[in-house]
């Protein structure tokens, strides 16, 4: 049975915390739907101290962010791209559209059919999050979205150039310097200055995941992202430093990041806390992390692979490390998680920022039902069907007895005129 050595806070936020962002972000909402842009401007000088001339960033401000990046910034995000359209292809290139014959004169089919138009939220507010531009745009890209928006604040009252240049980069055709939740409902509900969207993606805060929820139906959204989350599998074979490193390199996102560590290995579990605190004393973002760990933070023993299997699979968890003697065993029996990361020559910070894989992933123990972000979240799979008159007669007949069972009359003379219709044209041959 698995043994806890140490245990983090209970994940469930308050319910009072929750009712007032959802009050909250209500009322922005609604605000917005209302009276548009001005409602817009208002919420984004309150929260940001932001109200420009037009929150669309003009071409010549593009470029002039653009040029401010040093060229290694520039070739270092060119590269990251790459990787990431490079895989969303593949992705893209294994969804096949089909058409099948079922039934003699009866084919069905169907097609996958990318959104119109799609806007992307870039965070800005503790990180500037420039690796969330290239998930989000990238991927719609490969997708074939044609109209791809991009929304970012204001990091420190003007524009973040590196964000900026990877939205561009990525091939986003509009861009607004506009945050929070008034920017994502700028994007669902349209205002007089900005066209809505059919869709929103990409990572955010309590309020903006809040607002995607409360907005999904008039618009799609990919998911729900909460705290971000790092589950370390070990065993003997791992070190403690660099479970260390690997724990707070996710941990240092906010102090509610979950990060767990699974072992087999006794003498890994009891060395973790002096490697953590180690780290701590030489790492920038201490105060996050140290925060996080201290209250999220979780070292779990087990009694073998098979045990920390099916604890890893009950945590659910966004990012799923596997620093053991055979990886691979994970990846073939591991059902529940957002992304996996076999060995210890890879980590999550490669798949959150240049791999190619997507970062944008499910957290909370969403793993349990969806995916993360890929090309295919912007495909919408959509069915046909076509009949010969022969065949037309032939279903329409089944038809009509299975509608009858239900008692749909309409449903029912659908059927049976088309069977009236066809049926003599074909009789003989």
């Amino acid at each position: 049975m698995a043994k806890y050595l140490k245990k983090g806070l209970p994940a469930t936020e308050s319910e009072a915390a929750n009712a007032k962002v959802q009050e909250t972000v209500a009322q922005i909402i609604a605000d917005v739907r209302q009276r548009g842009d001005a409602a817009v401007r208002e919420l984004s000088e309150r929260f940001d101290g932001w109200s420009p001339a037009d929150f669309r960033l003009s071409r010549s401000e593009i470029d002039a962010l653009v040029s401010s990046v040093p060229r290694e910034t520039i070739a270092d995000i060119k590269f990251a791209q790459t990787q990431i359209r490079n895989f969303a292809e593949h992705q893209r290139a294994a969804l096949k559209d089909i058409e099948v014959e079922t039934v003699p004169g009866v084919r069905l089919g169907h097609r996958n059919i990318p959104v119109q138009s799609a806007g992307c939220y870039t965070p800005g507010g503790r990180y500037p999050m420039v690796a969330s531009a290239h998930m989000t745009i990238v991927t719609a890209k490969a997708a074939g979205v044609e109209r791809v928006i991009a929304c970012t604040p204001p990091t420190k009252g003007k524009p973040h150039p590196e964000t900026i240049a990877a939205m561009v980069l990525a091939g986003a055709d509009e861009i607004y310097l506009l945050g929070g939740v008034q920017a994502v409902a700028a994007m669902a509900l349209g205002t007089a200055t900005i066209v809505p969207v059919d869709m929103l993606v990409g990572p955010g805060n309590a309020y903006v995941a809040e607002a995607k929820r409360q907005l999904f139906g008039e618009v799609g959204i990919d998911l729900l992202a909460g705290p971000t989350e790092i589950l370390v599998i070990a065993d003997d074979s791992a070190d403690a430093e660099l479970v260390a490193v690997d724990l707070l390199g996710q941990a240092e996102h906010g102090p509610t990041s979950p990060a767990t560590l699974i072992t087999t290995s006794e003498k890994l579990a009891h060395a973790l806390p002096a490697a953590i605190e180690c780290q701590l004393a030489i790492l920038p973002t201490a105060d996050v992390a140290s925060v996080a760990w201290r209250d999220y933070g979780q070292i779990i023993l087990v009694s073998d692979v098979a045990e920390a299997v099916e604890e890893a699979d009950r945590l659910a968890y966004e990012h799923v490390e596997i620093l053991t003697r055979n990886p691979r065993y994970f990846f073939e029996r591991l059902r529940n998680y957002g992304s996996l990361f076999l060995g210890p020559e890879t980590n999550v910070a490669y798949g959150d920022k240049v791999i190619g894989t997507n970062h944008t992933l499910p957290t909370k123990r969403a793993a349990r039902y969806t995916g993360g972000l890929w090309v295919g979240k912007f495909l919408k799979t959509v069915t046909y069907q076509e009949c010969t008159e022969e065949a037309s007669v032939v279903i329409g007949e089944y038809c009509s007895r299975l509608c009858a069972i239900e008692r749909f009359w309409g449903h029912k003379e659908q059927a049976d005129i088309r069977v009236r219709r066809y049926a003599g044209r074909h009789v003989g041959r």
